[in-house]
C-alpha cells in the first residue's frame, strides 16, 4: 500500500473531463465560457452595487459574502476545465494530468468554499429569524460587528473541515489507472479510485457531511420553524406576505445548494456512478452559481435599485464613488436648507 501511495504522489492523476466526446468539446467550451462569464459578471455586479450603497443592512453584507464565495467557487473549478477543453491532452490518451498536490489543493478549496456557504446560509437564516420574530431587538443584536464575526466563523469552519477531509482522503492508497472520470478533483471520484472497499474509509466524508450539511441544516430548519410560528400568529395578511417575501430568495438558494450537495455526497460509495455524477457536477458547479445572482437581484428591491444605479453610472462614463458621495451630500444640504427659516 505504501508503494502505491508513493507512486500516486509521483505520478498524480489524470482528469478525463469530456475527452471521450471530441465533437462536443467546442460546443461545451463555448457554453461553459458563456455561463462562466455571466456568473462572474453577475456576482461582481452585486458586490459593486452593494459596496456603493449608502447604507447596508446585515442581509446585504451576507449577500456580499455569498457572492464572493460563488466567485471563488467557480474560479476553483471552471478555468481549469475550460483550459482542458481548449487544449485537450490527446497525446496522453484518456485525460489531462494534474499533480497530486494540485489535486489536493483543488479539492480542499472546493470543500472549504462549499462548507463556508453552508454555514453562511445558516447565518442568513438567523438574520431572517431575528428580523421577523424579534424586530424591535434586531438592530441592537444583528450589528455589523456580529455580521463580521459570523462571516469569519463561516470561513474558518469550512476551512477546518476541508483540511481534515483532504488529509484523510489523500492518505488513502490509490491504484489502477489513476484516471478520474471527472473534470475536477471531486471527493466521490477520488474515493471511487481508492484501492479499498471498507466503509471505514468513508467515515471522513460522512463526518464532513454531518458538520457541513446536517449541522447548518438543523439551524436553518430551527430558524424557519420559529419564523413559521411567528407568521402563523400574525393577523395581518399583508404583514405575512411581506415577511414571507423577505425569505423567498434565501429559501430558493438553500434548496438549490442543499439539494445538489445532498444528492452528490450523502450516499454510499457503492452507488457512485462516475459519468452520471460528472454530469450532475457540471450543473452543480456552473448552473447553480449562475442562478444565485438572478434569484437575489430579482427578489430584492434594494439590490435592483443599486444595480440600476451602477449600470447607469457606467453607461454615462461617470465614476461611481464621488457621484454617490455628492448625491448624499446634496441630500444632506437640502434637508438642512429645508429646516432653516
Amino acid at each position: 500500500m505504501d508503494s502505491l501511495s508513493n507512486a500516486t504522489m509521483s505520478r498524480g492523476f489524470l482528469l478525463q473531463g469530456f475527452s471521450e466526446f471530441p465533437h462536443l468539446r467546442p460546443v461545451l467550451f463555448l457554453l461553459l465560457l458563456a455561463v462562466h462569464l455571466v456568473t462572474l459578471s453577475g456576482n461582481l455586479l452585486i458586490l459593486v452595487a452593494v459596496a456603493y450603497m449608502p447604507s447596508r443592512p446585515p442581509m446585504l453584507l451576507f449577500l456580499c459574502q455569498l457572492s464572493a464565495i460563488e466567485l471563488c467557487y467557480t474560479l476553483v473549478v471552471v478555468p481549469r476545465s475550460l483550459a482542458d477543453l481548449a487544449a485537450p491532452c490527446l497525446g496522453l490518451g484518456r485525460g489531462c494530468p494534474i499533480s497530486f498536490l494540485g489535486c489536493a489543493v483543488q479539492m480542499q478549496m472546493f470543500v472549504a468554499l462549499g462548507g463556508a456557504e453552508c454555514f453562511l446560509l445558516a447565518a442568513m437564516a438567523y438574520d431572517r429569524y431575528m428580523a421577523i420574530c424579534h424586530p424591535l431587538r434586531y438592530a441592537a443584536v444583528v450589528t455589523p460587528g456580529l455580521c463580521a464575526r459570523l462571516a469569519l466563523a463561516c470561513c474558518l469552519g469550512g476551512l477546518t473541515v476541508s483540511v481534515g477531509l483532504t488529509v484523510a482522503v489523500f492518505h488513502l492508497p490509490f491504484c489502477g489507472s489513476h484516471l478520474l472520470v471527472h473534470f475536477f478533483c471531486d471527493i466521490t471520484a477520488l474515493l471511487h479510485l481508492a484501492c479499498t472497499r471498507s466503509y471505514m474509509d468513508e467515515l471522513p466524508l460522512l463526518g464532513a457531511c454531518l458538520v457541513l450539511l446536517l449541522l447548518p441544516l438543523v439551524l436553518i430548519l430551527a430558524s424557519y420553524g420559529a419564523i413559521a410560528t411567528a407568521l402563523h400568529h400574525q393577523h395581518s395578511p399583508g404583514g405575512r406576505r411581506k415577511a414571507a417575501s423577505t425569505c423567498g430568495s434565501h429559501l430558493a438558494v438553500t434548496f438549490l445548494h442543499y439539494g445538489c450537495a445532498t444528492f452528490m455526497y450523502v450516499r454510499p460509495k457503492a452507488s457512485y456512478s462516475p459519468r452520471w455524477d460528472r454530469t450532475l457536477a457540471l450543473i452543480y458547479t456552473n448552473v447553480t452559481p449562475l442562478l444565485y445572482p438572478f434569484i437575489y437581484s430579482l427578489r430584492n428591491c434594494e439590490v435592483m435599485v443599486a444595480i440600476r444605479r451602477v449600470l447607469g453610472r457606467w453607461q454615462l462614463g461617470q465614476p461611481q464613488g464621488p457621484s454617490v458621495r455628492t448625491m448624499t451630500a446634496g441630500r444632506g444640504q437640502a434637508r438642512v436648507g429645508s429646516s432653516t427659516p
